[in-house]
């Protein structure tokens, strides 16, 4: 999933050198720290918020597969 979530970022930044996912295992969950250049912030949370939604709904549907449960922090 760290992955996953990675080249999706890659994908929508300027600077994907600067793009680093953190993965946290817990006991329930596993989150996933985003952490990119602060210009490139507004890039992944998006307009209102609907590329980080986005994301967020992608990195669901695939948790479900894996029978773990997910999710997803912009760092900043």
């Amino acid at each position: 999933m760290r992955e996953l979530v990675e080249e999706i970022a890659k994908a929508l930044v300027d600077d994907p050198d600067q793009v680093e996912v953190n993965q946290v295992d817990g006991p329930q969950a596993t989150v996933l720290e985003l952490r990119v250049n602060p210009a490139d912030v507004g890039r992944i949370i998006g307009k209102q918020g609907r590329t980080a939604r986005s994301v967020r709904s992608v990195l669901h549907a695939a948790s479900e597969k894996a029978n773990r449960r997910y999710t997803l922090e912009i760092m900043e």
